[in-house]
């Protein structure tokens, strides 16, 4: 799946530079605006032939709801492990603790031209594979189809087909993403499940 992206620029004042970041862009806003938050910045950088994902959570404060401003050229494999460090540091404090504050991704609504957000607080992620007695639907990277009932479904289509099924029991459902999949491209699906009820699980395999 080809996702588009914007340029971002983030002044950053407390070390007198300018940095730069592509943005993920979709066609939707999940959500328009975010009070009382702060900025934390995931920056695309390479080093000879690596890529590296470098964060600046200076301006964070725990209280708050957090806004990641990713550069959509990361691999999740970079990017989802710093995610989880972010989230644990959350998760864990005690002394200065909101339990209304969450987290956002940032992104680019192309449509209405303005700068959009889709939460992800009670995402819990882990690097491997689900168990097998879970439903998996698996995302790998450049593809926008997913293997649903021995067919490949549209991920656009997939919310539909899933409600669409009547199922004796429904099924525990979560969500595999290639590590390789750009970030761009999962933000990219993530809105397009954001229908999804109680998904609170996703893999990065």
């Amino acid at each position: 799946m080809k996702y588009l992206s914007i340029a971002l620029v983030v002044l950053l004042f407390s070390c007198g530079k300018e940095e730069n970041i592509q943005l993920p862009k979709a066609a939707k806003t999940i959500v328009s605006d975010v009070q009382d938050h702060s900025p934390i910045y995931i920056f695309f950088r390479s080093k000879e032939k690596d890529t590296l994902a470098e964060v600046n959570r200076k301006n964070s404060i725990i209280s708050t709801n957090w806004i990641l401003n990713i550069d959509a050229r990361l691999p999740l494999k970079l990017v989802i492990p710093e995610v989880m460090k972010l989230q644990e540091k959350k998760r864990q404090e005690k002394a200065h603790k909101n339990e209304k504050a969450e987290n956002f991704y940032a992104y680019a609504d192309s449509i209405g031209k303005n700068m959009a957000f889709i939460p992800f607080t009670k995402v819990f992620y882990k690097i491997g594979k689900p168990d097998k007695n879970k439903l998996v639907f698996h995302f790998r990277k450049g593809k926008d189809v997913v293997v649903f009932k021995g067919v490949d479904v549209q991920i656009k289509d997939l919310l539909e087909s899933f409600y669409a099924t009547k199922y004796e029991v429904t099924p525990k459902v979560v969500f595999q993403f290639d590590g390789n999949m750009s970030y761009g491209e999962y933000l990219q699906n993530k809105i397009l499940l954001n229908g999804f009820k109680d998904i609170n699980e996703e893999f990065i395999f």
